[in-house]
């Protein structure tokens, strides 16, 4: 019951984050959002190319930690985990968040 509670606080809140699309999962621990709308996207010179930089790009700039979705045969998504804390998972989308606006 508390993962469903959180995976569904997170998909809610994760959703309104500009460029940032995902369904919601049946399973697991993780949403795997699509972030494909950020590739082309740049923040001090360097540009987000693919889920890698965008995962690089979330752990340097939001101090959040995500996954490419490449090693798990989605190349357009990132693996979020959902199984911390509510109050870590709204602070990790609030800085997502933060993060994204500051791409141009």
């Amino acid at each position: 019951a508390a993962f469903l509670i959180r995976r569904n606080a997170m998909h809610a809140s994760l959703s309104k984050v500009p460029g940032i699309n995902l369904n919601l999962p049946m399973g697991a621990f993780y949403l795997f959002p699509d972030v494909s709308e950020l590739f082309g996207k740049s923040f001090n010179g360097k540009s987000l190319d693919n889920s890698d930089d965008v995962a690089m790009f979330l752990i340097e700039e939001a101090h959040v930690a995500t996954v490419s979705g490449a090693a798990f045969g989605t190349p357009e998504c990132i693996r979020i985990s959902y199984a911390a804390s509510g109050l870590l998972q709204e602070k990790a989308v609030r800085r997502i968040e933060v993060a994204v606006n500051k791409l141009v």
